[in-house]
């Protein structure tokens, strides 16, 4: 990728997905940053970015390397569908909260700003009641939230297609019963798009807590996070909805690709024709 594209990048942050079964974290992070890109959310995936794999001297040599490039580490993310923290199987829940509690602590270590969470999954063909799901639910919160708390970092979650609770009203209903106002929300537009929500109406609908935007592109029919121009999300409509509701940090990137340096590149050129704002930079420090 040429120099002139470097702008472009720049204002957009860029998610590690694709990355995660090929490269460590810090070679994909140099990689990415040689490309022109600032700030970044990391999978934790083993081999890529692992809590068990990291001595405390290893994670303080991550931190260093970041804040000597001048890099953001804004999250930590967890593939969730891996884990499930309101599985009907307790050892399931167990596990799931384990490693995301492994992931908060990683976080803080590192010095980023939230760590991605789930509100997890019911079973499709026989799901528990909502108000079991949303039980496992709160007691994850009761257990990750302090942890982050005490780690200098904080809980994200995003709105996700195959969770029990999909769609952002349901979402934001429960966290406002829940009642901790430090949690913030992902709002990722692709996962929006592909359950037919406006998501227009749905930044609206979590601006208060709102510290995210993910961009990819999907359809309606098979669920992606595609390159942009490989689905149907109206893209022109996005830098609109993010300045109804005051959104000025950089939205992330998180396309999953087999050939991600070209598709994510080229994602980032395209959405940059369309005028999104320049990331304020004391809002995209925020909490």
């Amino acid at each position: 990728m040429q120099q002139h594209s470097n702008a472009n990048l720049a204002m957009f942050g860029c998610n590690t997905y694709s990355y995660m079964l090929s490269q460590n974290a810090e070679t994909c992070l140099a990689r990415l940053a040689d490309f022109g890109f600032v700030e970044f959310e990391v999978m934790i995936h083993p081999g890529h970015l692992w809590p068990a794999d990291l001595s405390p001297d290893k994670r303080r040599a991550i931190r260093h390397t970041l804040e000597q490039r001048g890099l953001r580490l804004t999250t930590l993310n967890m593939p969730n569908i891996d884990i499930n923290v309101v599985s009907t199987t307790p050892g399931m829940r167990a596990y799931s909260l384990e490693l995301l509690s492994e992931t908060v602590r990683l976080a803080g270590d590192l010095g980023a700003r939230g760590v991605v969470i789930g509100v997890g999954k019911a079973n499709p063909l026989f799901p528990a009641d909502a108000e079991t799901l949303t039980g496992y639910f709160f007691a994850a919160l009761d257990r990750l939230g302090p942890a982050a708390e005490a780690s200098c970092t904080s809980l994200w979650v995003e709105n996700m297609p195959f969770a029990f609770l999909p769609a952002i009203g349901g979402l934001m209903d429960a966290l406002e019963r829940y009642g901790n106002d430090s949690i913030r929300i992902v709002y990722d537009v692709a996962n929006a798009y592909f359950i037919a929500e406006d998501f227009g109406a749905g930044l609206k609908r979590c601006q208060n807590r709102l510290a995210l935007v993910h961009l990819s592109d999907t359809g309606r029919q098979v669920y992606r996070h595609d390159a942009v121009g490989l689905g149907t999300v109206p893209f022109a409509d996005v830098p609109r909805a993010l300045a109804a509701v005051g959104y000025r940090a950089r939205p992330m990137l998180e396309i999953i690709s087999h050939d991600p340096d070209r598709d994510i590149l080229a994602s980032a050129e395209k959405l940059a024709a369309l005028e999104f704002s320049l990331p304020n930079e004391s809002h995209s420090k925020r909490g």
